[in-house]
């Protein structure tokens, strides 16, 4: 366990490996640590993200007992002195290596499907464009909690698949109701895009908003402003006030990267 944790995420991180190998035990090939806990240190609100790699596509059963276990390990940004956020995707490594564009996911864990996995609603495996960037992440810094480096053990991605996946990303969020509850991440998650599709490396989320800021018209600058802020644990601000503002940033970020990329 990497020393620079602070006790309470090293614990609620040892409980939640114990899950994790209680449900998928000996499947289990490697376990990654990444985001922002390796790429500028765990903020106020950052989760804790895990990428498991296991030998074999998992059962219905495993998976829906594994999420509704996690449900205990985690707790929604800010809400638990003690409990951060897990966000924890699961691949089978035959869907990944060799490479190939999309990655199908086995199961993804996160705090916006807490209502739905109570509600025994539960997410079939599926291809994730997004996985892509995720991988690129992983082999270009994790720490492996289980099993060989990242570069060691996935295949190296190709920049033309990690471009293709920039722009499948960039097409979400076409209405309103697409940022409902999740508009701070959004618009760091579409800095971190720009800033990834122009320098070819990627950013913490504050580094990103950072270097957008200085890029940035001034009329779209307060919302990023306030979403970095907000992460960085600043001040509390509902982004939801911004919609026409969100929109022209989505709207901004999206021309430049299609010029950059297309």
């Amino acid at each position: 366990m990497t020393s620079e944790l602070t006790d309470s995420v090293a614990h609620q991180l040892s409980e939640t490996l114990s899950v994790l190998e209680l449900h998928l035990g000996e499947s289990i090939q490697t376990i990654h640590l990444f985001g922002s806990a390796v790429y500028g240190g765990l903020k106020p609100l950052s989760d804790i993200d895990l990428l498991v790699t296991v030998d074999a596509p998992l059962k219905k059963s495993t998976r829906e007992a594994l999420m509704l276990d996690l449900l205990s390990m985690s707790a929604y940004p800010g809400t638990d002195a003690k409990r951060r956020a897990l966000e924890i995707t699961v691949l089978a490594r035959q869907d990944v290596v060799p490479w190939r564009h999309p990655v199908r996911r086995q199961l993804q864990f996160g705090e916006w499907l807490r209502e739905d996995i109570k509600g025994g609603i539960f997410e079939p495996p599926m291809l994730d464009h997004d996985l892509t960037l995720l991988l690129t992440q992983v082999r270009q810094r994790s720490i492996a909690l289980r099993g060989p480096e990242a570069h060691d053990f996935f295949d190296e991605v190709p920049v033309a698949d990690v471009q293709r996946s920039l722009l499948e990303t960039l097409s979400q969020w076409t209405a309103e109701p697409d940022w409902k509850g999740d508009e701070t991440n959004i618009v760091l998650t579409l800095v971190r895009i720009w800033y990834t599709a122009m320098t070819g490396n990627i950013a913490s989320k504050d580094a990103a908003a950072d270097w957008a800021l200085q890029r940035l018209p001034d009329t779209i600058k307060q919302v990023v402003i306030a979403a970095r802020d907000a992460y960085l644990g600043r001040r509390e601000i509902d982004l939801a006030v911004y919609p026409q503002q969100r929109a022209d940033l989505l709207s901004h970020i999206r021309s430049v990267v299609m010029k950059k990329l297309q």
